[in-house]
């Protein structure tokens, strides 16, 4: 799988805010709260449920990877996704060891785990 997901019984908005004291606690700041759903209802397109993205970013980790290979910026900042789903509220990510691999780079593969296991922890946490 590309993705982590796991689904809970809270609402978006609860986990949304756990996700952003669990992320500081992984030394991530919360760059972007966007509330998609909102978004797409101004635009005339709305959607069912709610679905808020979340870009967040470990300072030192983006800076390792922008060093070692620019082109790895391309995947920052990372994104979370915390939606309404066959009513229940999803929250996950695309996996950073997924994504780096198509760089093709296996220095950059370390810190994606470790970026990995703190996003992952940081869900785990918030659900």
């Amino acid at each position: 799988m590309f993705d982590y997901t796991v689904k809970t019984d809270q609402s978006v908005e609860a986990v949304v805010e756990k996700l952003k004291a669990t992320l500081k606690d992984e030394a991530f700041g919360v760059l972007w709260d966007f509330d998609l759903s909102d978004t797409l209802k101004e635009k005339g397109e709305a959607i069912d449920g709610d679905y808020h993205i979340l870009e967040v970013c470990n300072p030192k980790k983006a800076k390792k990877v922008i060093t070692a290979h620019r082109e790895g910026g391309y995947f920052l900042p990372c994104k979370l996704a915390v939606f309404t789903k066959d009513g229940a509220t999803h929250v996950g990510m695309p996996k950073p060891t997924k994504l780096i691999e198509l760089i093709e780079d296996e220095s950059l593969q370390s810190i994606a785990l470790d970026v990995e296991t703190r996003l992952t922890r940081a869900i785990d946490n918030s659900i």
